[in-house]
Order: structure tokens, then C-alpha cells, then sequence
């Protein structure tokens, strides 16, 4: 083992766990903990771990082949199917692209005191994405380096509010290596299905297997190729329990403040620290609901108003960093899947533009507190796209006519398609309950025939 040569793979691994650091999953974490406490950080903790082994399939499929997954699948797959494919992880970058822009734009309001309304947030987030590709033009060592600076900004940010708060360390722990959730109902239920759906991201997929390819390998020597292997789980190892320690930060902070908390609680504590945003809350004896928005102004509330401001720091990096990602996401699936060779320049304004035109209108005509309830929707887009991610991913590393000796054993094969059935199963679930929520008979009619033709197409994949 060598630290140099760790140093040398380190960088994709960290723009990887990006991803699980999105707004759509600080979201996600704040809810697990005002929701259901401590009682489903044993979820996180397993989602995460699910995601690495998922995340390892990817990066191997990189270093062994010399192509990434998108370019696999345009090898594999023929016309029709292929084209189906690319079209869906295409809806979940512009799905993932929007909850980023959302985020963005609400940290941007809340550091404005107001005066930024939603809709300039969301233009300044346009702006700053075309910043980030004239810092991609210096190399990549410089933007693995920049983002670096963007998850430490996180952990620091998030670590303040962590530090602020004071949870308890038992329950934490406890929660941690406990998997069992007392006295837990339906809610408590749909926001563990929730922790599974935010965390494992279909792009990503696509994402590290064409990551790991900006390190030399010479693929001809079996030696360096495990060597690369063995660096690259290392370092994805490392990212992802750093992503995962920030993930605790948030869930913690609402788990001990704010859990089993009513809209009265909230709205006295706010009316006495003369926070303008006390009318948020209605005074009444509900259970505290939170988003992003509501959990930086509860916070500011409760813990004056540095936590506010340090609150929305984290969320705009959170936000601006996973930007960036999705763009790489999307240059990649299009260049692979399309054999296309745009610009960045180019790919960046057709996606921005059809993320940003919806989320726009709705910045628009709606107010803050309406802007992140898009997040439910978009969480169920993403989790719909999974299988058109994990199966071709499971099935090429499986394939010796691709991967040749290092293709995956019988135990990964069986371990691997039980896992992705087991995440689809729980995807599946969160999406037939948002659709019962909506409660009218057209939208299940349409619901049911949608089902039937996306239910064939994951059977063909298999």
C-alpha cells in the first residue's frame, strides 16, 4: 500500500459523493430527523454502505474496459432500447439538475435576508454553472480540488449547526447499529424509503465509471488494473464516509431540536426571538413539518440567527456543488449513449435550459414554502430511473465478454441482483404512495398504463 499512489487515484471518488451530498438529500436527512428522531440513521448508514458497493460495480467497469457505462450500453444495446435509456437517465439529470437549482436558489434567498427573490436565485445558479466550466478549462486535478474545498465548506457548515445543537450520543449510536424503529408508523416508513431513494442516484452510475478514466491504467497489465481497482474503492470508501458523516450532521441537528416539535412550539419560540419568519408557522398543535427553507429559519430561530446564515452557506454549497457533477453526468451520458461530440459549452445550455424553464415558472408564481415541496415530485422521478442505471451496471461487470477475468463472481451476482431488487422494491413503494396521495382516479388510470410499459422495459433490461 502506498499514500502516494492513494493520492494519485484521489479525485474521483470525491466529485462521485457529490451526489449524496445534493439539496434533494440534505432535504431528505432534515425530515429522517424531525420526522422519526434518531430512529433511522441505521437506514442512512445502510443506504450509504449499499451505494458504495453499487458505486465499486461502476468504477471497475471504467478501469477494466477503458469505457465508461454510457459508451458500454451503446456497444450492448440496439437502437430502440438503447435510445429509450438514454432518454430516461436524461429525465433523471434534468430531475437532479432542478433540485439543485432549487437549493441554490432558496440558500440564496435566505442569505439575502428576502431581498433576492426565488426567481434570481435560480438565474444566478444559471450563471455560475457556466463560472464552473471556465474553471474546468485550468484541468481536472484544479476542479477536484475546488470541489474539495465545497464538501469541507459542507462539513464545516453543518458541523457548526452539530456542534450548536449538542444531540445526544447515545441515541445517536443507538440509532446508528440498532436497525429497529419503535413506536414507527406509515410516516416514519415513507421517510425510510425516502433516506433509500435520495441516496442512490441513477446518473451517478454513469458518472464514476467515466470519472475513474482521467487516471493513466494500462489496461493490458492485469496488475495495475486490480492495483487501480483496489485504489479507487479506497478512496471511494474514504468520500463517501465523509459524505456520510455530513449526512449525520443534518439528521442529528433536527433529530435532537426539532423532533416531536408542533407548529406552536416553533411559532412562540420565533415570535419571542422577533425572527420575521414566525407567520411560516400556523399556531397550532401540528407536528412541525420542515424542508430546506423552514429548517434554516427554524434553526435561526432556535440558535439565533449564525445559524441561519451558516445553515444556507452549507445548503449554496451543497447546491453549487452537485451542479457541476450533474453537467459532467450529462456530457457523458450524451457523448456515450449518442456518440455525440457537442461542446460542454453547448450540452450544458440545452440541459440548464430544460431544468431550469419549469422551476423557473414555478419560482415565479409560487412563494418559497411551495418551491421545495417540488422536491417530493422529483424524488420519485429519480427513484423511477434507478433500474435503468443499477441493471445494465450489474449486468456488463457480470459479462466475461466485457470485463474479461475481473468480471464479477457468482457471490456479487447474486448479492448485487438481490440488492438492486431490494432498491427497486423500496423505489417502487415510493412512488405508489406518492401516487395514492394524490388521490383522483385519472391520475391512477394513467398511473396503471405507465406502469405496465415501464415495468416491460426493466424486464427486457433483465
Amino acid at each position: 500500500f502506498s499514500f502516494r499512489k492513494l493520492w494519485a487515484f484521489t479525485g474521483p471518488g470525491f466529485l462521485m459523493s457529490i451526489a449524496y451530498l445534493d439539496p434533494g438529500n440534505i432535504e431528505s436527512d432534515l425530515q429522517s430527523g424531525a420526522v422519526a428522531g434518531f430512529k433511522l440513521l441505521w437506514v442512512l448508514m445502510l443506504a450509504t454502505i449499499i451505494g458504495l458497493l453499487l458505486q465499486r460495480l461502476a468504477a471497475r467497469l471504467g478501469v477494466v474496459t477503458g469505457l465508461h457505462l454510457a459508451e458500454v450500453c451503446n456497444r450492448q444495446y440496439q437502437k430502440v432500447p438503447r435510445i429509450i435509456l438514454w432518454l430516461m437517465v436524461e429525465l433523471a439529470i434534468i430531475g437532479s439538475d432542478m433540485q439543485e437549482v432549487i437549493g441554490s436558489a432558496i440558500a440564496i434567498n435566505l442569505l439575502s435576508v428576502g431581498k433576492i427573490p426565488l426567481w434570481g436565485g435560480v438565474l444566478i445558479t444559471i450563471a455560475d454553472t457556466f463560472m464552473f466550466l471556465f474553471l474546468d478549462k485550468y484541468g481536472l486535478r484544479k476542479l477536484e480540488a475546488f470541489f474539495g474545498f465545497l464538501i469541507t465548506i459542507m462539513a464545516l457548515t453543518f458541523g457548526y449547526e452539530y456542534i450548536t445543537v449538542k444531540p445526544n450520543q447515545e441515541k445517536l449510536l443507538k440509532g446508528l447499529f440498532i436497525p429497529y424503529c419503535q413506536n414507527c408508523g406509515t410516516p416514519q416508513l415513507e421517510q425510510a424509503v425516502g433516506i433509500v431513494g435520495a441516496v442512490i442516484m441513477p446518473h451517478n452510475m454513469y458518472l464514476h465509471s467515466a470519472l475513474v478514466k482521467s487516471r493513466q491504467v494500462n489496461r493490458a497489465n492485469k496488475k495495475e488494473v486490480r492495483e487501480a481497482n483496489k485504489y479507487f474503492f479506497i478512496e471511494s470508501c474514504i468520500a463517501l464516509f465523509v459524505s456520510f458523516i455530513i449526512n449525520i450532521f443534518v439528521v442529528t441537528v433536527f433529530a435532537e431540536a426539532f423532533f416531536e416539535k408542533t407548529n406552536a412550539d416553533v411559532n412562540n419560540v420565533c415570535m419571542n426571538s422577533s425572527s420575521p419568519h414566525s407567520s411560516l408557522f400556523p399556531n397550532n398543535n401540528q407536528t412541525l413539518e420542515v424542508d430546506i427553507y423552514k429548517g434554516g429559519v427554524v434553526l435561526g430561530c432556535y440558535f439565533g440567527p449564525a445559524a441561519l446564515y451558516i445553515w444556507a452557506i452549507g445548503i449554496l454549497a451543497a447546491g453549487q456543488s452537485s451542479t457541476m457533477t450533474g453537467t459532467y453526468s450529462g456530457q457523458f451520458v450524451m457523448e456515450g449513449f449518442l456518440n455525440l461530440r457537442w461542446s460542454r459549452f453547448a450540452r450544458v445550455l440545452l440541459t440548464r435550459s430544460i431544468a431550469i424553464t419549469p422551476t423557473l415558472f414555478v419560482a415565479i408564481f409560487q412563494d418559497v414554502e411551495h418551491l421545495t415541496g417540488m422536491n417530493d415530485f422529483l424524488n420519485v422521478l429519480m427513484s423511477l430511473q434507478l433500474p435503468f442505471a443499477l441493471i445494465p451496471v450489474l449486468t456488463f461487470t457480470s459479462l466475461p465478454s466485457v470485463m474479461n477475468d475481473f468480471a464479477n463472481g457468482l457471490f456479487w451476482r447474486i448479492a448485487g441482483g438481490l440488492l438492486i431488487l431490494l432498491i427497486c422494491s423500496i423505489n417502487m413503494y415510493f412512488v405508489v404512495t406518492y401516487v395514492m396521495s394524490l388521490n383522483h382516479m385519472a391520475l391512477y388510470v394513467g398511473a396503471g398504463i405507465l406502469s405496465v410499459i415501464y415495468l416491460s422495459f426493466v424486464a427486457y433490461l433483465v
